[in-house]
């Protein structure tokens, strides 16, 4: 396919960005993220951060190399009275291999902790397991949330060839709850016809509950045209029958895709998932979702006796 599916390792370059702490809006929610690094060497196939401003995504990573210095000035310099927990990263693995060479993502937490302002990380990472102890010492004012699509490696392989092993993954996750650090696990992006089989969705449920993962989340593939030509490419290496029918049906569209927009699945089938998947959770009593970006604003305070964390607003 182009160079999304390669076992090429990406180039590795650093750069100076002119900010790192932007405001993040979603669907009506809103916060602050960081993204430590533009682009990601994961080469997940059904990537959302890919797109017509990024042709390097995956094959060239730029490592903002001035970002913990960008973080405290802009902390520093913050006009509000309050400030909202930080999103670590919304558009690429602030975890991924790049940061064993240049640490900046543990540089940025480092300043946020400084700060005693809230932090989520999402990664697929094992490299986190580096930072347990950082944060460890923050767990109270922190979660991790690790996305998981599949607990099958050879599929695995295939939608998303640049990621560690499930199992090795899970071995990290038990790490961090075992150490007392609040983990979500986030089924997302549910892949129709791909990772949604009742069976698929319970293994990881099951891997959660089985190291004690106290909360799990899940969402259902968006698709817009450049992911729609990724996901045609790994539906046609599996070989699904009626696989881009069966997609055009479930998404409400006709092959070509030619806007630009997300396309959300239809109400029939994100129910039928999501149902089934809250039906799961709930039965191993565990919690379903995570705290967003946007829950409460969080006090902008540096007095620890008067600091409100996160668990304060565990819904």
């Amino acid at each position: 396919m182009n160079s999304w599916y390669t076992k090429s390792a990406p180039i590795l370059s650093t750069k100076e960005s002119k900010s790192i702490l932007h405001n993040f809006f979603v669907y009506g929610n809103e916060g602050l993220t960081i993204n430590p690094y533009n682009g990601c060497q994961h080469r997940c196939g059904y990537c959302y951060a890919t797109y017509e401003w990024s042709p390097e995504f995956y094959d060239h990573i730029y490592a903002k190399i001035n970002a913990s210095e960008l973080l405290m000035e802009q902390i520093q310099s913050w006009k509000k009275n309050e400030i909202n927990p930080v999103m670590i990263a919304s558009a690429t693995d602030a975890y991924q291999v790049a940061e064993l060479k240049y640490s900046i993502t543990k540089k940025c937490v480092e300043v946020l902790q400084s700060f005693e302002i809230p932090y989520f990380i999402f990664t697929k990472s094992v490299v986190i397991e580096r930072d347990l102890e950082l944060h460890k010492r923050y767990s109270d004012n922190c979660f991790i949330v690790w996305s998981i699509t599949t607990n099958k490696e050879n599929l695995k392989r295939i939608i998303e060839p640049g990621t560690p092993t499930s199992k090795s993954v899970f071995r990290i996750i038990e790490k961090f709850s075992t150490a007392g650090i609040n983990c979500v696990i986030n089924i997302d992006p549910v892949l129709p016809l791909i990772t949604d089989s009742r069976k698929d969705i319970s293994s990881i449920i099951d891997a959660a509950n089985d190291i004690g993962v106290k909360y799990i989340s899940g969402a259902i593939l968006r698709i817009r045209y450049d992911i729609w030509e990724r996901i045609k490419y790994i539906l046609q290496i599996l070989n699904i029958e009626n696989s881009i029918k069966n997609y055009e049906k479930i998404f409400k569209f006709k092959d070509p895709i030619n806007s630009k927009k997300n396309l959300i699945a239809g109400r029939e089938y994100s129910e039928m998932i999501m149902k089934y998947l809250r039906h799961e959770v709930d039965k191993r009593k565990i919690k379903f979702g995570f705290p967003l970006l946007n829950v409460k604003k969080i006090p902008f305070t540096k007095s620890k006796k008067d600091m409100i964390t996160l668990l304060d607003f565990i819904k």
